[in-house]
């Protein structure tokens, strides 16, 4: 009697891009805070993740390279990326409810909603 092979499914894990124990965003705009936070202590010379409660799945590079393939696809301009970093820099969204920040906040919903889709393909926004 020939031996018959039996067939069974095999299923690879998917790849979420997301390294383990370590708890996604909520948003892009939280993962872009998060970004700016850490761009600036890197700035003001700190090391390490001295103060970290939470890992997080990615570096503050990964969020930057996500923004620079928008601007590089023309999905968003200069002006957008701008505005990203004067408020990310200050920790807060413009307020539209103020005349002097609504042109500004036009510009960082348009920026913040077209980061999202990157950031979620790589398991850095939940």
């Amino acid at each position: 009697m020939p031996f018959i092979a039996a067939k069974t499914a095999f299923k690879a894990p998917a790849y979420s891009g997301a390294i383990p124990n370590t708890q996604p965003f909520r948003s892009a705009e939280e993962a872009w805070f998060w970004t700016m936070a850490a761009l600036q202590a890197r700035h003001q010379g700190v090391r390490g993740n001295r103060g970290r409660t939470v890992g997080r799945p990615c570096e503050p590079d990964d969020v930057v390279k996500c923004l620079d393939g928008l601007y590089r696809n023309r999905r968003i301009d200069l002006l957008h990326a701008r505005i990203l970093r004067i408020w990310g820099e200050r920790q807060m969204a413009p307020n539209p409810a103020f005349p002097l920040e609504r042109c500004d906040w036009k510009l960082w919903r348009e920026a913040i909603d077209r980061l999202e889709w990157p950031l979620r393909v790589k398991g850095i926004v939940a």
